[in-house]
């Protein structure tokens, strides 16, 4: 395949077809805006499975997002799935892991696994209103355990104070923390349930960098 373009051009161009700002196009495939910002600006380029999940969310091809001189139509090759759906499974890609720790990148590997999550689970939501994570650490024990996976919420604030929920920060990192903070005070506190680990204070300029991905709805354990 002959490359005519490249990436961010392909990018910006895919995402002002779809009428869709680079913040709405976050928003879809779970990524901080400064990631997405860096990726079409050419200050970035994502990995296989973000490059699959964005061509995903923007209806067109991985390679054509590329910057190959190929079919701009998504074809049905293996890629990152969206949610298979029957009458009574939803069958979810976990798309990423997220830190029961600190400092783990957000969203950006996929290794092909899929869980399935009987319908009554979404409680009439639609399944693009979810997503699947594997946790990673131990922070959150016991509540949460190193290899769980996690059906979320997508949502972009939590009801109250003390609420558990995945937290974007520093633009790329997410964590699954309990949230504690005070409306209108320029601050938030990133809680471990784990007593071993410290909490983490978040104010100022790096408040701006932290978002709400969602909020955990379904616990998927391994039987030991």
């Amino acid at each position: 395949m002959k490359q005519i373009s490249n990436f961010a051009n392909r990018l910006r161009e895919a995402a002002t077809e779809q009428g869709c700002s680079l913040s709405e196009l976050a928003d879809r495939v779970g990524l901080s805006r400064q990631t997405i910002s860096a990726y079409a600006t050419g200050m970035r380029q994502p990995k296989p499975p973000t490059l699959a999940a964005l061509a995903a969310a923007l209806e067109v091809s991985p390679d054509w997002l590329s910057g190959y001189n190929v079919d701009k139509r998504r074809s049905p090759v293996p890629g990152l799935r969206s949610p298979r759906i029957t009458d009574d499974v939803v069958t979810f890609p976990i798309i990423g892991e997220v830190a029961a720790g600190y400092d783990h990148p957000a969203l950006e590997d996929w290794s092909g696994d899929t869980v399935d999550i009987p319908r009554h689970y979404l409680h009439g939501r639609r399944s693009d209103d979810y997503f699947v994570l594997r946790v990673i650490g131990d922070s959150m024990y016991p509540l949460y355990m190193d290899g769980d996976r996690v059906l979320v919420l997508r949502q972009s604030t939590l009801r109250r104070s003390g609420d558990i929920g995945v937290i974007l920060y520093d633009g790329d990192q997410a964590t699954l923390k309990k949230v504690e903070y005070v409306p209108g005070e320029d601050w938030l506190k990133l809680i471990p349930i784990n007593p071993s680990y410290p909490p983490r204070t978040i104010t100022g300029s790096d408040l701006e960098q932290c978002r709400v991905l969602g909020v955990p709805r379904l616990l998927i354990r391994e039987s030991l």
